[in-house]
């Protein structure tokens, strides 16, 4: 030989292969079985169903994620609106509130008077 090992002959370099024609057919059958396994999962991963709802789990999270900021800011502004027309021990302050009152009330007339002129 030239140095070159054929196909199916071990080079003297390399351990001779000691297991059976049986074994090496169980370890071939053993083998195939998990390259199919693995494609099956592949096969499963890239399904458009799959992708779909994986992308489907993300915008859920997303707008969760983003509903729940908006939550804990709007929670943030009522306190603090809170704050403004409250004591410390929870009580109206009146000083704070019938401003704000006769504020809306004019809104309310104002809306009122401007719809009025529209109709007639």
């Amino acid at each position: 030989m030239n140095g070159v090992a054929l196909v199916g002959e071990a080079s003297t370099k390399d351990k001779a292969d000691t297991r059976t024609a049986a074994q090496i057919e169980a370890d071939i059958a053993r083998t195939r079985t998990k390259l199919a396994s693995t494609l099956d999962e592949l096969a499963v991963r890239v399904h458009p169903s799959t992708v779909a709802a994986q992308v489907k789990a993300k915008a859920v999270a997303s707008v969760e994620q983003k509903a729940g900021r908006a939550y804990v800011a709007a929670s943030g502004a009522v306190e603090k609106a809170k704050a403004q027309f409250t004591d410390e021990k929870g009580r109206p302050r009146k000083e704070r509130i019938v401003p704000a009152a006769l504020v809306g009330v004019g809104v309310v007339l104002l809306l009122a008077s401007a719809r009025k002129r529209r109709r007639g």
